[in-house]
């Protein structure tokens, strides 16, 4: 009997149940956020490049149809986690699912927050996984267009994260949901055109604080990493703030040079086969893969830390002579 793959997929999707909020985002948010994008071009058209602006559109429209088709083998898993380990929890707990309640939905979203600070976070220290991150990131303008502008690649790994949730019992239909809340969210973060929120800030994420992270100097290299909250990079170490006077240089350090989709999707991955095939030792070539970006056995290109620890250390001897 031949096997029909898009068939299979389409049956195993139909076996799902259905998530409420991806009708809700088909018909009132993502629309929402088209205008959105048109009045952030209409009123600052100078933060536009719409070149660059196409490519990101490709490359969103690419990576929604590769985490649709994902999604079904993401959730899938999900649930067979969550049904697997039921009699566990039942034996050894006393209860099969966390259940419904608002305090687990809120408990689930500060869980899936956390998730995704550190599957960002390792995405930046991690070269393959940067490579497959680097997309998002590797846009010269800073507008609303870059937050979907996502790398072809990234759907692979990232649920990797939340596999431990299905096996302590939060339902695979409230996993989903808050995925994409915190997805929702996180579309407001990239504009320019939204000043200092204040007290907000102090404990949620915003565009002022997250144009650090979207910022190539060196300063801000792999800082605020977080999705919704940004308690997690103040807990972890990896908080920055704003600096004033400091004018944010976006884009990557070791750009390609085109507005190719194609190439801003492999061209991290073609870079790491290059430095594999030089590397002279297997620790090296281990390195240039899984070590972090701006790695090199030869010191011909620094990492972030090395980068910082440079600029501290620079600082310091001047503020020294100055004394």
């Amino acid at each position: 009997m031949e096997f029909n793959l898009i068939e299979a997929w389409l049956d195993m999707k139909r076996q799902l149940p259905e998530l409420p909020i991806e009708g809700i985002g088909a018909r009132y948010i993502y629309p929402l956020f088209v205008v959105l994008i048109v009045v952030e071009y209409l009123r600052a058209k100078e933060l536009f490049d719409l070149r660059e602006s196409w490519a990101g559109f490709v490359m969103g429209s690419v990576a929604t149809v590769i985490k649709l088709i994902a999604n079904v083998f993401e959730i899938s898993v999900y649930l067979f986690l969550f049904s697997w380990s039921a009699p566990l929890r039942e034996e050894w707990f006393g209860f099969t699912s966390l259940g419904w309640a608002w305090y687990v939905w809120l408990i689930c979203l500060l869980a899936d927050d956390h998730n995704f600070y550190w599957h960002h976070r390792i995405a930046h220290n991690v070269r393959l996984l940067w490579a497959a991150h680097l997309p998002h990131h590797s846009g010269k303008m800073f507008n609303l267009t870059v937050s979907i502008r996502n790398g072809w690649f990234i759907a692979l790994f990232k649920p990797v994260y939340w596999l431990w949730m299905p096996l302590v019992g939060f339902e695979p239909i409230m996993i989903a949901t808050c995925l994409i809340i915190n997805s929702f969210y996180q579309f407001f973060l990239h504009s320019q055109l939204v000043p200092s929120l204040g007290w907000y800030e102090k404990i949620f994420n915003t565009p002022y604080v997250h144009v650090v992270h979207h910022s190539s100097n060196t300063e801000y290299l792999d800082r605020n990493h977080g999705g919704i909250l940004v308690i997690w990079d103040k807990l972890y170490g990896t908080w920055q703030e704003p600096i004033k006077g400091l004018e944010p240089k976006y884009g990557i350090v070791h750009d390609p040079g085109t507005y190719s989709a194609l190439t801003h999707n492999l061209f991290e991955f073609q870079e790491i086969w290059k430095d594999v095939k030089r590397a002279p030792t297997w620790k090296a070539k281990f390195m240039y893969v899984f070590g972090p970006p701006g790695w090199s056995h030869d010191g011909s290109s620094k990492t972030s830390h090395e980068l910082q620890r440079e600029l501290r250390e620079k600082n310091a001897a001047k503020e020294a002579m100055v004394a």
